[in-house]
């Protein structure tokens, strides 16, 4: 008898977790996934402390802004449901939609707003020339805000609906009071997909789910703006540093997005009749080569001419991207095609070469001070950047060092003010979206700000900013175009940068993902999976 009660008892607990199992099994197949490969390793996530690309799209799952750039880059209402403007055009007036949760389950008011705004506009280059014009800005009550100019500024709705870096991102006001130059300690938003901080493995993996709360624009998808529609439950992203391993894992199957395909990986994903190549930027991708100003020896503006002077597009595009069909020439600071592309300056640069650059080495009195470059080696565009730099560099005559490291400790590095010696650095590569350089105001490699302003690298001239300034004002196309060239002639002259070429980067996708959107930044909202 108790060998059949025991037979019985194990045949009920088996049969129970047999059921449990296929339940589970249900559930999980029940759940919608995106599987994604990043550019980049997430290391740093609050997008107003840095304006790392990474962060940035990191930024767009989980927090949401006032306003959004659409397909043709013209600002649209995102969180913000009716704006006024005041017939003397100084007091704007933003009423909320209604709704509008944080992912913690509290309501989104004006005053959290108010608050975001003030930290973003602490470190954004476009963001300080707004707060230099407002007087007051402050709730009017839980859903109503208002700003109060010192003078009429022709972009506000362009300023706090910017597409990307520094993005305004709206957060909790307890989170936006956190000292803008520190991270939040906390990632809590309004938008799309909630951040899965307890899955999240630096250097592997990134989770997102999707927020049910959240309340989609009834507008159509545009750029940015219009609905935010959440169509998978999770958004996981692989990071996988080698390009190969990548590529392979897109055509098995085991990933159904590549943000970043490799130019001379394209013609392989392109004979797998499972997977489809585009290019979804229709402005392309600026590189930049920028020098840290503080420190010898690009303290000295004609050390940096020399430098820009011996930069030949051709040869970094070629390194970096190898296939013509998704690089240019460009040598305005601004894209070719746009209304302020320009010819101001580029006499230095336009015919870049080693003795030009040798020559005006010579003659800026270089001492031989080592310059340290540091080499993201996971991104492989500005890897191949940075060896050409170095190659160039001392083909003019400097002493180069490379320090190799990751995207993401780069990221951080290039934090720092300190000397070289105390973990400072001279030379890194990034680039800019088309979106992010349209104008002298925008382009935040172009703020003369100093320590206090300025971008990574810090430029502190005081011409450029009043020039900045006089631009954001303007209302003259005429004016504006006159100040854009004399802007770039003398960022150029001053070697705030250098610009070493335009380049498209195709996404690979496997053909069962559908809804990607054209535009400058990656989203993955309206974005879904048929398995």
């Amino acid at each position: 008898m108790k060998n059949k009660i025991s037979t019985f008892v194990k045949s009920f607990w088996k049969a129970i977790f047999i059921i449990g199992f296929l339940f589970a099994g249900q559930q999980v197949s029940a759940e919608t996934v995106l599987k994604v490969i990043p550019h980049a390793d997430l290391k740093n996530i609050d997008p107003i402390w840095t304006t790392a690309y990474i962060t940035r799209n990191h930024g767009y799952m989980v927090y949401d802004t006032l306003f959004a750039m659409d397909a043709n880059l013209k600002p649209q209402p995102q969180m913000v449901d009716s704006w006024d403007v005041s017939g003397d055009k100084l007091t704007w007036t933003f009423t909320l939609r209604s709704g509008l949760k944080w992912h913690d389950g509290a309501d989104v008011t004006a005053a959290d707003c108010v608050a975001s705004l003030k930290r973003w506009g602490a470190r954004d280059g476009m963001g300080q020339q707004l707060m230099g014009v407002i007087e007051e800005m402050k709730a009017v009550n839980n859903k109503t805000f208002s700003m109060k100019l010192t003078k009429p500024y022709g972009l506000v709705l362009e300023s706090i609906g910017k597409i990307s870096s520094n993005v305004p991102f709206m957060m909790p006001k307890r989170l936006a009071e956190t000292d803008p130059f520190q991270q939040v300690p906390e990632i809590i938003g309004s938008g799309p997909f909630m951040f899965n901080k307890d899955e999240w493995v630096p250097g592997s993996l990134v989770v997102y789910s999707k927020f049910k709360d959240y309340k989609p624009r009834s507008e159509p998808t545009s750029g940015a703006a219009g609905a935010k529609i959440a169509k998978v439950d999770r958004v996981e992203w692989h990071y996988i540093p080698d390009a190969t391993t990548a590529m392979n894992a897109l055509i098995s199957g085991e990933i159904d997005y590549y943000e970043q395909v490799p130019a001379d990986l394209v013609p392989i994903l392109k004979g797998n009749p499972d997977v489809t190549v585009e290019v979804l930027d229709p402005l392309g991708n600026q590189g930049m080569l920028r020098m840290n100003h503080l420190h010898p020896p690009f303290d000295n503006p004609a050390i940096r001419r020399a430098v820009l002077a011996s930069i030949d597009q051709e040869e970094y595009m070629l390194a970096a991207v190898g296939v013509p069909d998704y690089y240019r020439v460009c040598h305005s600071y601004y894209p070719c095609g746009s209304p302020l592309e320009s010819t101001a300056g580029t006499t230095l640069i336009s015919n870049g070469s080693i003795e030009k650059g040798k020559r005006l080495l010579a003659e800026a009195g270089y001492d031989g001070t080592p310059v340290i470059l540091m080499q993201p080696t996971d991104i492989p565009i500005l890897s191949a950047a940075s060896l050409v730099t170095a190659q160039r560099l001392r083909n003019i005559g400097m002493k180069v060092e490379i320090q190799a490291m990751d995207w993401s400790t780069l990221t951080s590095r290039r934090a720092k003010t300190e000397p070289v010696g105390q973990g400072g650095w001279n030379i890194f590569h990034t680039w800019w979206i088309g979106g992010d350089i349209l104008n002298p105001v925008l382009a935040t490699g172009m703020s003369g700000g100093g320590t206090k302003k300025a971008w990574f690298g810090w430029p502190d001239n005081a011409v450029v900013e009043m020039m900045r300034q006089e631009f954001a004002l303007a209302t003259d196309a005429n004016l504006k175009k006159q100040l854009g060239d004399t802007i770039q002639g003398t960022v150029i002259d001053q070697g705030f940068f250098g610009n070493i070429g335009t380049f498209f980067v195709p996404v690979g996708y496997r053909n069962n993902v559908k809804g990607m959107i054209p535009s400058p930044v990656q989203f993955f909202w309206n974005m879904e999976v048929q398995r």
